[in-house]
């Protein structure tokens, strides 16, 4: 995939930035790199390779992150914080229809 310089100047124009004609063949040529550095990366054969959670992992074992055990911590304050609710049904806030 590559851009046209129509296409940067859309973009600078959706994103409100003023670019004058270098700038923007500038960042054309900077964008085109990035789109075929992404290309390349795409060619190559990944099959057989397993994921790393942390790509220092690979590196140091010892130093990747280490990841907490998903547990509840607060309990559930619901009800006391509906008592104050003019109106609640089935554990929701029930406010006036503003649209028709």
């Amino acid at each position: 995939m590559s851009l046209t310089i129509s296409d940067v100047k859309r973009i600078a124009n959706l994103a409100r930035l003023e670019l004058s004609e270098t700038e923007a063949t500038s960042t054309l040529e900077k964008l085109n790199g990035i789109f075929a550095l992404a290309e390349q990366l795409k060619a190559v054969d990944t099959t057989g390779i397993v994921p790393l959670s942390h790509p220092i992992a690979a590196l140091m074992p010892d130093l990747c992150l280490r990841l907490r055990d998903d547990v509840v911590t607060e309990t559930n304050h619901r009800d006391e914080y509906q008592q104050v609710a003019p109106v609640t049904q089935d554990g929701l806030y029930l406010v006036p229809q503003v649209i028709e």
